[in-house]
């Protein structure tokens, strides 16, 4: 099984306090950290722009700005987004911005897309907010422009929704797999998202409790089978809020502080009630009790866990405790 975590950024409230000045440097030296001698795999930013689950003036970093900083400070960890919306960017701009990054890293780059979900920022940017159906058209699209930017150098589409004709996207990215850069086709929906990813993904991203994952993982399989592909080329992966401790009163002792810690933002009631939903579904407990729910999901087929700590722009202890105790018995 590989890891990867979620740097704070700001969009769920997790720099909260931490002057606007320093916020780069806290998530740049948390990054090159990992990137020194780390167990995990990779580092991943969300790509919004307003905070969640309300919107606030605390600050949300761009995703793909990050991914270029952090490209250009790190030389091992894999950089990715979970994950891209397709529709905030055209998708011949973003081959061309995400190929950039790919060479500012030195080959590192992930492509996590999807269609996008958040009313608000749609709305806010001026986007709109287009049904699911066209949202999915959307992204369908993009992912066929990305492929053909990133093996071809050149993109042509006369889309429902794009239409691309000759975009150059030079240098190629430095990856060569399949897709030039990987691709993380994200969301769970079963009719199209799934489609979709049995068409084009390298990676899946999806829910990560295990009924969820399991029939979204056979879903998937129906799918390949449809287009002709294999279901074994395919890595699943899922999302993990991860609180964890010593003993069972430290992880809960850590929910306790992010309740607090939303309180000051979302306010007394709204914050602990937020945290208390974010904590059933993550992976809380001692270092053993989560190896233990980790080694059943593997079971099922997730080999890729991306996990989110809430306290790491304050605290490493609970990313460190991770990886001491948990990566080694998985990896």
């Amino acid at each position: 099984m590989k890891f990867g975590f979620f740097v704070p950024q700001g969009w769920r409230f997790d720099l909260v306090g931490v002057d606007p000045a320093d916020q780069w440097t806290t998530m740049r030296d948390l990054v090159t950290h990992a990137d020194a001698g780390s167990a995990f795999e990779s580092a991943w930013v969300y790509d919004h722009f307003h905070t969640t689950p309300e919107p606030s003036d605390q600050a949300t970093h761009e995703a793909w700005s990050l991914m270029a900083g952090l490209g250009a400070v790190t030389s091992r960890i894999r950089l990715g987004q979970m994950c891209s919306c397709m529709s905030y960017r055209n998708p011949a701009y973003l081959a061309k911005v995400a190929a950039t990054a790919d060479h500012i890293s030195g080959g590192r780059i992930e492509m996590g897309i999807g269609a996008g979900w958040y009313e608000h920022e749609w709305r806010a940017y001026g986007y709109g907010f287009p049904a699911a159906r066209d949202r999915l058209g959307m992204l369908r699209e993009g992912v066929q422009i990305f492929q053909q930017a990133w093996t071809k150098g050149v993109s042509s589409l006369d889309g429902t929704y794009y239409q691309v004709d000759g975009a150059i996207c030079q240098p190629l990215p430095l990856q060569k797999g399949r897709s030039g850069i990987p691709l993380w086709i994200a969301g769970g929906g079963e009719k199209v998202t799934l489609k979709i990813a049995a068409q084009y993904a390298d990676y899946t991203n999806f829910g990560g409790d295990a009924e969820t994952f399991r029939s979204k993982s056979e879903i998937l399989r129906a799918h390949c089978d449809t287009v002709g592909r294999d279901f074994s080329e395919i890595t699943r992966s899922s999302n993990y809020n991860v609180f964890i401790g010593e003993t069972e009163k430290e992880a809960q002792d850590k929910i306790d502080w992010y309740a607090d810690h939303l309180a000051t933002s979302l306010g007394e009631s709204a914050g602990p009630e937020h945290a208390r939903r974010i904590g059933v579904q993550g992976l809380v407990g001692t270092p053993e009790q989560i190896v233990e729910k980790l080694k059943a999901l593997e079971e099922l087929g997730m080999t890729y866990a991306i996990t989110y700590f809430a306290d790491a722009a304050y605290d490493r202890s609970s990313l460190e405790l991770f990886e001491s105790q948990v990566i080694p018995e998985l990896a």
